[in-house]
C-alpha cells in the first residue's frame, strides 16, 4: 500500500519537472527538479535550493534543545486522514496554486514575528493564535474559516462542501502551532482529506537551503 503515494507523486512532479526552467544549477531540487517559478504576493518567485555548497543553516533555526512542554518533537502522524507531507509535495501543491487552483491554500501558522524573517513562496500567514478554535476570538475564526478556507455557515453549522484544501506548516517538528490548528479544525468537522501537514516546517525548508521571502501585507 506504502506504493502508491510514491507513484502518485513521481507522476505529479514528472509534470511539475517538466514546465521547471531549465537553468544549470549544480544543487537542484531533485534530480529532474533545478528550480520551480511560483507567485508570491503577485510577484513570480523562483523556488530553488541555495547553490553555496559550503552555506550553512540559518542561525534562527540552529537551536537543537528548546523545553518541552510546549517545544515538543511531533508524530509522524498528526491525525487519521491527514496526510504529513515533504518538502517535494509542498512545492507541487504551491505550483498547484501558483497556476491558478484556488482550491488550494498554503497557510504558514506562525506568529507574525517569526515570520518577518522569511517564509516559504506562495505561503499567506494565518497566525495559530487567531485559529485556535475553542481558545481564539469566535468571530475571528468565523471569519477566516469563511473568507480564507471556503467554509459556509448555514444556520449555525458549518458546511465544508466547498472548504479548500490547508497546506499547513510551522517553525519545526518541534512546533506545535499548526498541529494545534489542524486538530481544531478536524473537530469542528473539516474534513480530513482536505487537510495536509508539512511536519519538516520552517527548519526542514532552511535546513535544505530552499528560497525564503518575506511575507506579503
Amino acid at each position: 500500500m506504502k506504493l502508491r503515494p510514491l507513484l502518485v507523486a513521481s507522476a505529479l512532479f514528472t509534470a511539475v519537472a517538466l514546465s521547471a526552467p531549465a537553468v544549470a544549477l549544480d544543487v537542484k531540487i531533485t534530480a529532474d527538479l533545478p528550480s520551480v517559478d511560483v507567485m508570491h504576493g503577485g510577484q513570480k518567485v523562483t523556488i530553488m535550493r541555495n547553490q553555496d555548497e559550503k552555506n550553512t543553516i540559518n542561525p534562527d533555526f540552529a537551536k537543537t534543545s528548546r523545553k518541552c512542554p510546549p517545544f515538543c518533537i511531533q508524530p509522524g502522524q498528526l491525525a487519521p486522514g491527514v496526510d504529513t507531507i515533504g518538502e517535494v509535495e509542498l512545492i507541487h501543491y504551491i505550483k498547484k496554486m501558483s497556476d491558478g487552483d484556488k482550491s488550494i491554500m498554503v497557510v504558514d501558522s506562525r506568529t507574525p514575528d517569526w515570520v518577518e524573517k522569511g517564509t516559504i513562496p506562495g505561503a499567506v500567514n494565518i497566525p495559530w493564535d487567531k485559529l485556535n478554535i475553542g481558545k481564539s476570538d469566535p468571530m475571528t475564526v468565523q471569519d477566516i474559516l469563511e473568507k480564507h478556507f471556503g467554509v459556509r455557515n448555514q444556520d449555525g453549522f458549518y458546511m465544508f462542501d466547498n472548504a479548500k484544501t490547508v497546506v499547513m506548516f510551522c517553525n519545526g517538528p518541534w512546533c506545535g502551532q499548526s498541529p494545534t490548528n489542524i486538530k481544531g479544525l478536524l473537530k469542528i468537522g473539516y474534513p480530513a482529506d482536505k487537510i495536509k501537514w508539512y511536519r519538516g516546517g520552517m527548519q526542514d525548508w532552511e535546513v535544505l537551503g530552499l528560497t525564503t521571502v518575506k511575507p506579503v501585507n
